[in-house]
């Protein structure tokens, strides 16, 4: 997983753990992609699943339970 921050209040910040590294963002915006972060590595642990062997949909769904949510760019509907 990669998160970057993109508020800034001047800090240089870079977090990396198991299967993530996050970097940039205010110390709030920070701490709450850091908590996020292993808050989704627990869940995958006690499904007994690794990053590398959840579905899209499973990920997704763990995403959901601890407050993200899928960025759907806008649809381009040319005739």
């Amino acid at each position: 997983m990669l998160g970057v921050g993109l508020d800034n209040d001047g800090h240089k910040r870079v977090t990396t753990g198991p299967n993530f590294a996050l970097v940039g963002g205010s110390k709030d915006t920070h701490e709450q992609m850091t908590e996020k972060a292993i808050k989704i590595n627990e869940k995958l642990e006690r499904k007994g699943k690794t990053l590398e062997n959840v579905t899209r949909d499973e990920f997704d769904d763990i995403a959901h339970e601890v407050g993200l949510k899928r960025h759907e760019p806008p649809q381009n509907n040319q005739s």
